[in-house]
């Protein structure tokens, strides 16, 4: 949810020499026992998600009036709307109205809506169990994650590019949602990010949580596992007010995101599995800190996705560069606040052409890991990223006539999706 090297060369024959050195010193250590091979993950099962904040906050606040946002949280800005579709809820309740949330402003308003979006490079620093700094081979175990920022940058994620539900160039996301709404909104609407670089942090894992592959080279790292709960552990601030020994903690203690924004944590090749490594890969999550306010049970939220640069190779297809950032951006615009009230968001069972049931808005998970997942697009600088194509909200309405761009299911691959799911039962049995 690609690794990018500067070699001084010295002439021609020195680098020569350093190359076949290197390899030599690559191929006389013995594996540690947590190293795995640089192949390890072709087949992995690839998997992004939604995630419920460090506490767990969840509350049955009920559905503000359509024609306003969540009023109950100080968080950024956002807008309900609502649908008519015969299934049933994620209990199994048969219900007719659905209720949605989603970022910016109502598409019938019209206008450009700038989001701030924080950008936060998170490097990972893997320890011995004593806590103390780690090398294999001489070098440490720290995998830098400031080296992906500019090109996740210059990605269509944050630049823009064409596509057709927009006359003008625009962002992945903002495309995504002109096409979802395409029957509704007024030709000025957009829903952009504004992507500001924060100061980098670092999460320190211990010996035990992690599992590693190196770089051809001998450095660290090609990819690192990560157990989730360790994981979320050092992400999330377990205190509140937070304190500065997490990720979060310390960047909204410094003030680098606030509940207006959208913020990305991003990682270097770092991937998550629940108890066995070989339960992988979460590549990205969207979700976000709740931080309570007094005593009157309202509070902040900060919302937030983790998502990791994909360096090509390690997954098999075209899942790579910005999949996974992209899938949970464009989910963040659908589903800000993942549900948290209980009502909105939550859809009928749908079932999707990859196996995957669930009852909730996530546009991604419709279509992750299809053969036709991603979406190639070059863009100036000359790089071909892969953005993830999306569902669009008729998919879930179970709407035989979609109002979408062109009758469309899916953007910016139409194809993708032809229809809609058909109606399930709960778990789709």
């Amino acid at each position: 949810m690609k690794t990018h090297r500067n070699l001084a060369v010295l002439s021609m024959f020195a680098s020569l020499l350093l190359a076949a050195m290197a390899l030599t010193a690559t191929t006389v250590f013995a594996m540690e026992p947590d190293e795995l091979p640089a192949a390890g993950l072709s087949n992995a099962h690839v998997k992004t998600g939604a995630s419920l904040n460090s506490r767990g906050f969840r509350s049955k606040l009920g559905q503000s009036h359509a024609n306003s946002g969540t009023t109950l949280l100080d968080t950024l800005l956002n807008w309900n709307g609502h649908f008519r579709a015969n299934g049933v809820d994620q209990f199994g309740v048969p219900q007719v109205t659905w209720y949605y949330n989603m970022l910016g402003n109502r598409p019938e308003l019209g206008g450009t809506t700038t989001i701030n979006a924080p950008i936060i490079a998170v490097t990972m620093d893997l320890r011995n169990s004593d806590g103390s700094p780690r090398f294999v081979n001489g070098h440490p175990l720290v995998s830098d994650a400031t080296q992906f920022v500019q090109p996740v940058l210059d990605s269509p994620v944050f630049a823009n590019a064409n596509y057709s539900s927009s006359a003008v160039p625009t962002q992945f996301t903002d495309a995504v949602q002109r096409a979802e709404f395409w029957s509704s909104e007024k030709a000025s609407w957009h829903t952009l990010l504004n992507p500001v670089v924060k100061t980098a942090r670092t999460m320190v894992l211990i010996r035990g949580t992690y599992s590693f592959a190196l770089n051809p080279d001998g450095t660290c790292c090609f990819y690192i596992l990560v157990d989730v709960n360790a994981f979320s552990n050092a992400l999330f601030p377990a205190t509140a007010p937070p304190d500065n020994t997490t990720v979060i903690g310390q960047a909204e203690n410094a003030g680098d995101i606030t509940t207006k924004d959208l913020s990305t944590f991003l990682f270097p090749n770092t991937f998550l599995y629940n108890g066995d490594p070989n339960q992988c890969c979460v590549v990205g999550f969207h979700s976000f800190d709740y931080e309570p306010v007094g005593n009157i049970g309202l509070g902040q939220a900060f919302v937030m996705n983790y998502s990791s640069w994909v360096t090509p190779g390690i997954f098999g297809g075209a899942f790579e560069d910005v999949t996974a950032i992209s899938h949970e951006i464009a989910e963040t615009y659908n589903d800000p606040l993942v549900s948290f009230d209980g009502v909105n968001n939550i859809t009928p069972w749908w079932l999707a052409p990859n196996g995957n049931c669930q009852a909730n808005l996530e546009t991604g998970d419709v279509i992750e890991f299809l053969p036709d997942a991603t979406y190639p697009i070059t863009m100036p600088n000359g790089y071909t990223y892969h953005p993830q194509n999306e569902a669009l909200l008729p998919y879930f309405m179970f709407a035989t006539k979609s109002l979408a761009i062109n009758g469309a299911y899916s953007y910016p691959n139409t194809g993708v999706l032809t229809g809609p799911s058909a109606p399930q039962a709960v778990n789709c049995q």
